[in-house]
């Protein structure tokens, strides 16, 4: 499969964040030391591997979420 395309059925609430969470998925990836194929074809890649970074994820968003919250919970 080609970057971008997944066969998940899951579906975006923000659609727009398509590109920022492939950005992240690199970013993560390389801080990990994981290369991910240049064609975007993640099957041949180790389960583990996919897992860290899948994890790595997960932590970082929770953390923008909670940052956000408690910012904006200073206006309430």
């Amino acid at each position: 499969m080609a970057a971008g395309q997944s066969r998940s059925s899951n579906q975006l609430v923000v659609p727009q964040a398509t590109n920022a969470l492939d950005q992240l998925k690199y970013e993560v990836a390389q801080e990990l030391g994981i290369a991910i194929p240049q064609d975007g074809y993640m099957g041949n890649m180790a389960t583990r591997d996919a897992g860290a970074i899948g994890g790595h994820i997960t932590r970082r968003l929770v953390q923008i979420a909670e940052q956000q919250l408690a910012g904006s919970s200073q206006f309430r």
